[in-house]
């Protein structure tokens, strides 16, 4: 009888962890190995909970638990705790519920960089450089960067006042902000490269708004006189897979595949095939790519490169091949498993090893090349920038161009990030170009809206960092302890203008315009606008 009645309680327990961790219910059922291998966790979990010297927490054990399975299988499935949960689905959602403000810490204090378009907080004229003091009367200097947004953030329509110093005025201004729905987008930045037929629009990740927002963008840039465009995937770690597919259709004419996905399972087989009607489908197109550019950056860049639609520009991407599927547990935590690989057309899996978890961060196994334009991947050529015993597997576009597999989407032409002198980077480090732009705005900021008139253009053209300003750059320096070497101020001498001059920007206009900005800058995208004739040539357009 005992040993029937323990028999039941491990088999609920059995039946329990299988309704939590998504196993199917006839497999525990059918004496599978799997449930034998439960009964062995439920033994250590009781036997702890009840032997173990000090009272043990049940949940943070099985918790621990999940994460070392999941732990076993490879980097990208994961557990997602509750509170990084209700995150995560407002990144991908595109909105959440809050005032409407990005901002930044600076010196222990809550400091706005811009008010969101269409938000509570600039309806009621919150500006960027103000600093929140208080949050709902109590005091909000000092406070953690993770008690922020829970002070900040909550349903809409209820209300959260703040207290404001803005720039040298005594007293402080008090705002009761109604929350609502804010909008974020994951188009950061669409802008006409200056005096050129070339529009630039950036994704930082693929969520499901992504495709309208891009849709959005061309349609605007379109209006301003776009014949080509610069996509900008540096930094995006990927996303939903659909919304990469469903851009990738826009510039794929019919009858394509643009990417397929294998798995263990029949059922997470699937090939996505391109639609007519797109509305890039004769417009040149260069992607820029680097090694923060991963899985659904990697499926867009990869069909474009397979497919011969365009040009890839910039490092070698991240290399994930690699397809999850979110599990939600029940008590407000879920966990991403990896269901499948992904194939861009040509048949390549670009998934490095991951066996080494550690070397697997720190990008172990992507394919670097030297710089330099590399259309057809000669295999000379990768002879080499290579050891013998790793070039990799050779595919063929639909050209017949020869494609590297594995270790990420490696560009038709390299082409690295500049780099910058030690006294850039401590100064970047510190922070210091945005404080400078709201110092420089609270001193000048009147005459310098009164001067352009909020006409970016006129800005962008004529605006010049003066050595007053140089000065002050130098002063702010001093303070974070940072040593002035006029040698390196030389060598970064156009770059630390152009950060100054877009920071300023930013406090005025917004990222948009700080983006456009940058792009003088960027040796990658001028070599991007320079490549559009072989970008046409290879499209056959």
């Amino acid at each position: 009888m005992g040993n029937t009645l323990k028999n039941r309680k491990n088999l609920i327990f059995a039946l329990i962890i299988a309704v939590l961790l998504g196993i199917p219910l006839q497999t525990i059922i059918s004496g599978d190995d799997i449930y034998s291998q439960i009964k062995k966790f439920n033994f250590v979990l009781q036997t702890a909970n009840k032997n173990y010297v000090e009272e043990t927490d049940n949940h943070k054990l099985v918790e621990a638990a999940i994460k070392g399975m999941l732990d076993e299988l490879d980097p990208h499935s994961v557990y997602i705790p509750p509170k990084k949960l209700k995150k995560v689905k407002e990144d991908f959602r595109g909105n959440f519920d809050g005032i409407g403000v990005q901002f930044n810490v600076f010196e222990d204090t809550i400091t706005v960089i811009s008010s969101i378009a269409g938000g509570p907080s600039e309806a009621l004229g919150i500006q960027s450089g103000d600093k929140i003091v208080k949050i709902d009367g109590k005091n909000a200097v000092g406070i953690g960067r993770d008690e922020i947004p829970k002070r900040l953030k909550g349903p809409k329509g209820t209300t959260v006042n703040v207290d404001i110093k803005r720039g040298d005025e005594t007293d402080l201004l008090s705002f009761d902000i109604v929350r609502d729905k804010i909008p974020i987008y994951s188009v950061d930045a669409a802008f006409m490269l200056d005096d050129t037929d070339i529009g630039f629009i950036s994704i930082n990740r693929f969520m499901r708004t992504t495709h309208i927002e891009f849709l959005d963008s061309v349609a605007v840039l379109k209006k301003k006189g776009m014949r080509k465009i610069i996509l900008d995937l540096r930094g995006n770690p990927g996303g939903f897979l659909g919304q990469a597919f469903r851009i990738a259709d826009e510039f794929i004419p019919n009858g394509h595949k643009i990417v397929y996905t294998k798995g263990r399972k029949a059922s997470f087989d699937q090939d996505f095939m391109s639609h007519p009607g797109g509305v890039l489908e004769t417009m040149p197109v260069i992607v820029l790519i680097d090694a923060g550019s991963a899985s659904a950056s990697e499926i867009l860049s990869g069909a474009i490169q397979d497919l011969d639609r365009g040009l890839i520009i910039g490092e070698t991407s991240f290399g994930k091949g690699l397809v999850q599927r979110q599990f939600e547990i029940g008590d407000g935590s879920a966990f991403r498993l990896t269901t499948s690989k992904y194939y861009t057309p040509s048949g390549r899996c670009i998934q490095r090893p991951y066996e080494d978890e550690k070397q697997y961060r720190n990008f172990a196994g992507r394919l670097e090349m030297k710089e330099g334009m590399n259309m057809n991947h000669e295999i000379e050529v990768l002879r080499k920038d290579l050891p013998a015993d790793s070039i990799p597997p050779i595919f063929k576009s639909l050209g017949c161009r020869n494609l590297l597999g594995s270790g990420g989407i490696t560009p038709d032409y390299v082409i690295k990030y500049d780099t910058i002198t030690v006294l850039s980077r401590k100064i970047r480090r510190a922070n210091i170009f945005f404080k400078f732009a709201l110092d420089y705005m609270n001193m000048f900021g009147a005459d310098l809206k009164e001067e352009y008139k909020t006409n970016f253009k006129d800005y962008y053209r004529n605006f010049e960092i003066d050595e007053d300003a140089v000065e002050m750059l130098k002063d702010m320096a001093k303070t974070k302890k940072i040593e002035w070497d006029d040698e390196d101020f030389n060598t970064d001498e156009e770059y630390l203008k152009i950060s100054l001059k877009a920071a300023i920007a930013r406090t005025i206009w917004g990222n948009n315009e700080y983006r456009v900005i940058f792009s003088d800058l960027s040796s990658q995208t001028i070599k991007a606008a320079e490549l559009f004739p072989e970008a046409k040539q290879i499209a056959n357009l």
